[in-house]
Formats: structure tokens, sequence, C-alpha cells
């Protein structure tokens, strides 16, 4: 006997959510325009820090600050405040000065950090799924805020490893996801660009998953995602294909 009509409704996909960081945009020319403003902004407010560092040092502070504090290795913005701080102690300021000055710090670091540039076709596949009627949402590892970058619009919610306190590919940041929207995770597709935290995230938490793969590399995991794509126009496409064949399968 087939199932109501109004019950097989319900078991369609309802939701996508979406990577940010090399999903959307490159992350990398972010991260290094905004390393460059925080290296300005400290030269001209916290000149022990530029007189005992270089910017190439950012990286051996984190790796020091991730030594002592495995912790919060799940947190970009945990460790950015930290190596700040450490950094800035060691440079020499007083602990009072340098907990001021991180917090100054990062605030202009976390403002340059959010403008990011778009790859192509990624702001109107997002309108042709919102218009559609998905809806949509963020997962991601990193610290962009939607809002900042001019999601605010298209994006229904986010969660970030941050706010989280696991990063994927750790179900429970899925999980909570679920828990937000009360849906099941066959109703929902993840898209992102990294074959584990995406991928394999997705999958263990029972999520479908679309590869996004600019670069068309080719695919080393154990368990190939449900579709792919090298060019993000192509996205609504692959989600109409993995809905029919959510539909064909009830």
């Amino acid at each position: 006997m087939k199932k109501p009509t109004q019950e097989r409704r319900k078991k369609m996909i309802k939701c996508i959510t979406f990577d940010l960081d090399d999903t959307l945009w490159a992350v990398g020319p972010v991260v290094r325009a905004a390393n460059h403003t925080l290296y300005e902004w400290l030269y001209e407010n916290a000149p022990l820090f530029n007189q005992t560092y270089q910017l190439r040092d950012l990286n051996t502070l984190r790796d020091h600050v991730l030594t002592q504090q495995p912790e919060i290795s799940y947190s970009v913005s945990r460790i950015r405040m930290e190596v700040l701080k450490f950094g800035l102690m060691q440079a020499g300021y007083s602990p009072d000065i340098t907990a001021k000055l991180a917090e100054e710090a990062f605030a202009v670091f976390y403002k340059a950090r959010q403008k990011v540039e778009f790859f192509e076709h990624a702001l109107s596949m997002l309108e042709t799924l919102k218009a559609s009627g998905y809806m949509l949402g963020a997962i991601s590892n990193g610290n962009a805020d939607v809002q900042q970058v001019g999601l605010s619009h298209l994006m229904d919610f986010q969660f970030s490893a941050d706010s989280a306190g696991v990063e994927k590919p750790d179900p429970l940041i899925f999980n909570q996801m679920l828990a937000h929207t009360q849906l099941k995770p066959e109703q929902v597709i993840h898209v992102g660009d990294h074959p584990i935290h995406d991928i394999e995230g997705a999958q263990t938490a029972g999520l479908w998953s679309i590869w996004v793969n600019l670069n068309e590399q080719q695919w080393e995991g154990d368990h190939l995602p449900d579709a792919e794509v090298s060019c993000l126009d192509d996205l609504p496409a692959r989600i109409e294909e993995i809905h029919a064949t959510r539909r064909a399968r009830l």
C-alpha cells in the first residue's frame, strides 16, 4: 500500500546545509589579508609585539599554544585569542594590558576575516535554492559569520565549531543542527569541500552529502559522496537528483 501523499511529502529533502570556507569562498586569501590587517594594527597599538615577532611567527605561536592547550583545538577563535595573549605577554606587556590588547586585536582580525570574495555562482545558487523553498544553513569549523559576510538573507541558521564545542566530522555538530531544525537526517543534504570534515561527517550523521570539488581532484575517501559538483551552478540540479532518488525510495 502506498503511503499518503502528505506523509510522503514530509519525508522529502527539506534542508541544505553548507560548509563555508573553501566551499563558498577561498579562505586562504581571506586569512592572509586579515593577518596583515592584524599585524598593522599591532604595529600601531602594540609595538613590542612587532619588535619581537614577524607575521610568519604566528604559526609558531599557534603550535606552542596548542601544545599547551590541546583542549581548545576545535576553536579557531579561542586559538587566535590565546596566540595573541601569549605573544603579547612574551613581548613584555603586563597581564592587564595584554588582556585589553588581545581583545582589541582579535576584534580587528575578526572584522577583517569576514571580508570574503564569493566563488562564481555561489550567491545565485543560494538564491535559487532559497526560492525553491529549501531551508538553508551553515555548519562550519571556521569563524566566519553568515551575517557579517552578507548571507543573513539567505541562511536560516548557523552552527560553528566555536558554538558547538566540537568540530566536524564529529556528529555532535550535525546532531545539534537536526535538533534545531527538527528534521531527520535523511531530510538534510550537507554540502562541503572537505572529504573528511564535510562528507565523512555528514555520512556518519546519516545526512546526504555533496562534495564541492572545484579543483576537480580525485576522490580518495572510503565512501563516495552522494553527488559531486565542480561548479557551484550545478548544485541545484544535483540536489534535485538526490531529491528524486529519495522520493523513489519511499
